[in-house]
């Protein structure tokens, strides 16, 4: 089935700061290249049938080309994000503004999280990451005004400091993950609910190859990411690699870029 996508053009990216250990601002980023695989990416998305709706990007957040970590849309419910740094504090209203202005029901979050960078939707329950960025008590806030339930996950390595940047939902009932990512309890967890999950391998991890988004049939995926575009191509998807290298300077990849709409107001 199409999905619908809100994405917001790479205008003002930059890595001026750190807040993540991929960033380096020292080293600088190149705007031009990263809105050229931004482009790719939104042409791939439309390209297997998909809708893409955008954002205006705001001058002054270089990092609001995240769309993801802006908020969680559940049944056409959208649980607003409230950012753990002070840097990308103003992209949290500007999205729930978005969705205010269209007649989403929104709710403004009073506890720490950044949307769905760590929140991810399957069908019958919601993954929630911990640790890094997203207070645990946003997990059942987030519950409470969503009506789903919500499993917590708490993420041990701060390469991975999102819960999309070491798992990935293939479709509504099964996910690929790197273990490693996570607390030895969260560990379990995974196995118990995914028993045929794809476990992807370190060097797939560090080139954020999980910071994927799937439709259930198509896996656009980080292009460097080779055994995991092996390991999904012998289960059946269709790999649509893409070079977002530019981007992950600031620690995204496909995913960070892709808030998914789900539900229309």
């Amino acid at each position: 089935m199409p999905k619908h996508f809100l994405m917001c053009r790479p205008d003002h990216f930059a890595v001026e700061y750190a807040i993540n250990p991929w960033m380096h601002p020292e080293s600088g980023a190149n705007r031009d290249l990263a809105v050229r695989q931004w482009e790719s990416l939104k042409a791939a998305y439309e390209e297997l049938g998909h809708r893409v709706s955008l954002i205006d990007p705001i001058e002054g957040l270089p990092d609001m080309v995240f769309a993801a970590n802006g908020a969680l849309v559940v049944d056409g419910r959208v649980y607003g994000a409230r950012f753990a740094f002070p840097q990308r504090a103003a992209e949290g209203p500007a999205y729930l503004r978005w969705f205010a202005e269209r007649g989403y029901p929104t709710l403004e979050a009073s506890r720490v999280n950044e949307g769905e960078g760590d929140f991810l939707t399957l069908d019958d329950v919601i993954l929630a990451g911990t640790g890094f960025r997203t207070d645990v008590v946003a997990h059942q806030e987030a519950q409470e005004f969503l009506g789903r339930p919500v499993i917590s996950l708490t993420l041990v390595d701060p390469r991975f400091y999102h819960l999309d940047t070491a798992l990935f939902p293939l479709d509504g009932h099964n996910v690929a993950y790197y273990p490693e990512a996570f607390s030895p309890g969260s560990r379990e967890v995974l196995r118990r609910m995914f028993p045929d999950a794809v476990l992807a391998t370190a060097e797939d991890a560090e080139v954020l190859g999980l910071n994927a988004v799937s439709d259930g049939t198509n896996v656009v995926v980080n292009a460097e990411a080779s055994n995991l575009q092996l390991q999904l191509k012998r289960r059946g998807y269709e790999v649509i690699p893409v070079d977002l290298s530019e981007l992950r300077k600031a620690g995204g990849g496909p995913k960070c870029c892709t808030l998914e709409i789900r539900g229309e107001n």
